[in-house]
């Protein structure tokens, strides 16, 4: 006679879903306690003398990875619900016909929100241009999506506050609409290659507002796993090194290089960061590491824009759509721009 075994159950989707909402409080707890189980860890624990310079990295590296991946799970689930609002067909009819610089202005706020990196430059700027949108308008979309993405915005409130958060944000997107907005101006369609104007792109799918909210919590939940999974490797490796520096880098050090008072700082520090390739995951942690010992915010906030906004991987799909001139001028345009923010910010901070 056959044995019988119990069927097994599987929790369905939607009690993992709710489970993931009702998590919050458990969230919540941790997360404000995350000091104080570093400090417990560091030097309760393993006995690390306060004021050595390895119990400060480690004590900096132990509290600050979880946070920060705490922040981004957190933060990318809410991002995920949000972007199934936004299909790339939804964005496009949104931007159509819009005058230059209210387009510049919509093109830039939707690239906050909106699920595109600068890999996605070539199927992008094919479907814009195909819809007629102007050039400008575009370019602000590319320039915004890259540089003011979730992971930036959790990194830099996570370990700066609020107010280094908005900053960031409220200048990319200036940035972001006034490079677009004069690349407009300019009238640079010659210089993109003819075949982007013959091809006609493909049509996306459709969003009409009715998917359950079930499966845009689905949404969230699958950004979280393919997200996290994807920068968390930056983000440890990121954080080690902004230990490093917070414990062993002497602090004159660097306030000789990137301080205020060295005025060739800024531009320096963007010339750097243009063909450097990192995300927002890996450079953060090093930027704040930079600021401890000295380095001045508007010089550290230059060098970030610069290598999240100006990647060289982004340039070089680019060059498959732009002609070199158009490539050079986007990349002088929003190279000034950054600076402007640098010497802005060093004089005001």
């Amino acid at each position: 006679m056959g044995t019988c075994s119990a069927p097994t159950t599987k929790p369905s989707p939607i009690g993992r879903k709710w489970a993931a909402l009702l998590s919050l409080p458990l969230w919540v707890v941790l997360y404000l306690n995350l000091e104080k189980l570093a400090d417990l860890a560091v030097f309760g624990l393993l006995k690390m003398p306060s004021g050595s310079r390895f119990g400060e990295a480690l004590r900096f590296f132990l509290f600050e990875v979880p946070k920060v991946l705490m922040l981004l799970v957190l933060i990318v689930f809410a991002v995920g619900i949000i972007r199934t609002y936004f299909s790339p067909e939804r964005t496009r009819r949104l931007l159509r016909g819009k005058s230059l610089f209210v387009g510049n202005v919509m093109a830039g706020a939707l690239g906050i929100v909106t699920p595109f990196c600068s890999c996605s430059a070539i199927p992008l700027f094919l479907g814009f241009i195909e819809a007629g949108i102007p050039l400008g308008v575009t370019f602000s979309f590319l320039i915004a999506a890259p540089m003011i993405n979730e992971v930036a915005v959790v990194l830099l409130f996570g370990l700066f506050g609020w107010k280094t958060a908005l900053l960031y944000v409220s200048t990319g997107l200036v940035i972001a609409i006034t490079s677009g907005w004069v690349i407009g101006r300019l009238k640079l369609e010659r210089f993109v290659e003819p075949w982007v104007y013959e091809i006609k792109a493909q049509s996306g799918s459709s969003e009409d507002g009715r998917t359950p909210f079930a499966e845009r919590i689905a949404a969230g939940l699958a950004a979280v796993k393919d997200i996290v999974s994807r920068v968390w490797p930056f983000i440890v490796g990121g954080i080690a090194v902004g230990s490093a520096v917070h414990g062993y880098v002497p602090q004159n050090f660097m306030a000789s290089i990137m301080g205020k008072s060295a005025w060739w700082s800024v531009p320096v520090s963007v010339l750097i960061g243009i063909p450097l390739y990192s995300n927002a995951a890996g450079i953060i942690p090093i930027v704040q590491a930079l600021l401890e010992k000295g380095a001045s915010l508007g010089t550290a906030l230059a060098f970030m824009m610069s290598v999240i906004g100006l990647s060289l991987p982004e340039t070089i799909i680019l060059k498959k759509v732009l002609k070199l001139p158009l490539i050079l001028i986007f990349v002088g345009i929003v190279g000034t721009g950054i600076m402007i923010v640098g010497f802005l910010f060093n004089l005001v901070f």
